[in-house]
């Protein structure tokens, strides 16, 4: 058994003294350890774990989802966790909206459910449609138990001091700044947790982390440490180490209603001359790689490439550095540099970029200067602005930019990811920053994505992904640079068994509680 284990606050730095455990509530002292979900899934391999459900089935429609709930897992103060429960929690977000975190019943990414039931060990959701693109959010809604919220009226406005979950563990003390839990002998999967009691204390910048995780006061930290090879792992390789698995991709988004931009031999002609490992090295010290064009993050997600991508594991869609070849394709596009070594357009206009970016982001900045320098390398004329988040948050919405960095989100949904990114009903309004930043339209794109969001055959999802990889193969609508990660950072004289390339189990900076059940001591 592992004595203890040390890990940062999961609550706001702003919490101050107040108690409440409710995982809805907005400062919960914690929000991971008490109460469970239904199913987890692995951001990174899009696995599902099942957790207080043992199984789920759709129809073919997608408007019918039925949940299995586990038998023999009891809340903590002793009482059964049934079916009831959670058709109890699923119901409650029905009467009161801010509960639901799932939009289970809006019609937000797929229909409106229509009714939650339980009969036994099942749950049966009826939708008003198709409701595919709801699972990922449904199954980490968190189940409250009927016997306590049952009796507190609105649950958005409990505060609960006494909390009865079904989670690894219970309370043990908290004095307003150090929260210790301790195991509960009588979890439903007491022999996978070897952890006796954790602790969570503290909100640190990354300095404050770093020196806590050497010290050995902290044993994983899920923030940002830069350059952390330095900071952290050479003081002790064989003890100190990191997890950064690919979790989406920062992408080069140029505004495609704008020239250059809107010729797509232009995109692809740039698209060949950056310098994806210089990014990197610049921005995350090397530790993320040059990310694939097909807007997929590999090698996770390979099984997913269309045939004709799909060799080497589709090492082959990362676009290499080449800037004599994109000389070349500009050069073949009309194009034509002047004496000046300038670029202009195929009418004679001259190419002034303007590339965006937001002051005090760091590893944006370092990743614009190289691009800034490529796109000037290729004789395409170009500065960097830096500016303040809200401006260019505000560009995003009115299109009055012509080229930014954005992120392209590596989740298990795809048809909100790369869909969202492609679908012209995702392009930002006046008021809403959505995922189509770069506001590309093509109507054949637009329909994949609307079967891709209501299918649930996981042959046809592979087909139409398909062909929105081959979209971004051939039309270029944004640039993929370099992947970004979801972190861990990790000691292991204590514990082994955290997530690594090696054994993917988890994603790290969500999966805790699968983290925590695959913890064993340190030999």
């Amino acid at each position: 058994m592992i004595a203890q284990l040390n890990f940062p606050s999961d609550a706001p730095a702003t919490i101050g003294g107040l108690v409440d455990y409710n995982p809805y509530a907005v400062n919960a002292v914690t929000k991971t350890w008490l109460y469970e979900p239904l199913m987890i899934r692995n951001g990174i391999t899009c696995k599902v774990t099942p957790w207080l459900a043992t199984d789920f089935t759709w129809d073919g429609g997608a408007t019918t989802l039925d949940f299995t709930i586990r038998d023999g897992v009891k809340w903590s103060d002793g009482q059964a966790f049934t079916a009831k429960d959670v058709a109890f929690t699923l119901n409650l977000a029905k009467q009161y909206a801010a509960l639901d975190r799932a939009g289970i019943w809006t019609d937000v990414f797929g229909a409106p459910a229509k009714s939650v039931t339980a009969t036994g060990n099942k749950i049966r959701i009826e939708f008003t449609g198709n409701a595919a693109p709801k699972f990922d959010e449904l199954i980490k809604m968190q189940v409250l138990p009927e016997h306590v919220y049952g009796k507190v009226g609105d649950p958005t406005k409990y505060i609960d001091k006494a909390p009865v979950g079904t989670g690894p563990f219970k309370v043990g003390s908290y004095n307003g700044r150090r929260l210790e839990l301790v195991r509960r002998a009588d979890y439903w999967q007491a022999d996978k947790v070897k952890v006796q009691k954790l602790v969570l204390e503290g909100n640190f910048e990354a300095a404050q982390a770093a020196l806590k995780l050497k010290a050995g006061q902290l044993d994983a930290y899920q923030g940002e440490i830069p350059n952390p090879k330095r900071a952290f792992i050479d003081a002790d390789p064989k003890t100190n180490h990191l997890y950064f698995p690919p979790n989406g991709m920062t992408v080069f988004s140029p505004n495609v209603e704008k020239a250059p931009f809107n010729d797509v031999k232009f995109r692809e002609a740039i698209a060949q001359g950056f310098n994806r490992q210089e990014m990197s090295d610049k921005a995350t010290y090397g530790i993320m790689k040059p990310a694939s064009q097909t807007g997929l993050k590999l090698p996770a997600a390979a099984n997913l490439l269309p045939e004709q991508y799909a060799a080497n594991g589709g090492a082959n869609t990362v676009i290499p550095f080449d800037t004599a070849k994109a000389n070349q394709m500009l050069d073949a596009a009309g194009y034509a540099k002047g004496p000046d070594g300038k670029r202009t357009t195929p009418d004679g206009k001259p190419i002034n970029i303007t590339f965006t970016v937001q002051a005090g982001y760091i590893d944006y900045q370092s990743m614009a200067e190289v691009i800034v320098r490529d796109l000037n390398a290729m004789g395409v004329n170009s500065k960097v602005l830096a500016t303040a988040p809200e401006s260019v948050d505000a560009q995003k919405k009115s299109g009055d930019y012509q080229a930014m960095l954005e992120y392209l989100h590596g989740g298990c949904e795809n048809a909100k990811n790369i869909g969202g990114k492609l679908a012209s009903n995702q392009i930002p309004t006046k008021t809403a920053i959505l995922g189509n930043v770069e506001r590309f339209r093509e109507a054949s794109t637009d329909a994949t994505v609307k079967e891709l969001s209501a299918t649930v055959d996981e042959a046809k999802q592979k087909e139409l992904v398909g062909k929105l990889v081959d979209t971004m193969m051939t039309k270029y609508p944004v640039v993929p640079l370099i992947y970004a990660p979801a972190r861990i950072f990790y000691r292991t004289d204590k514990a082994v068994g955290w997530p690594d390339e090696a054994n993917p189990y988890a994603q790290p900076a969500d999966d805790r509680l699968l983290i925590i059940t695959n913890l064993k001591p340190a030999k």
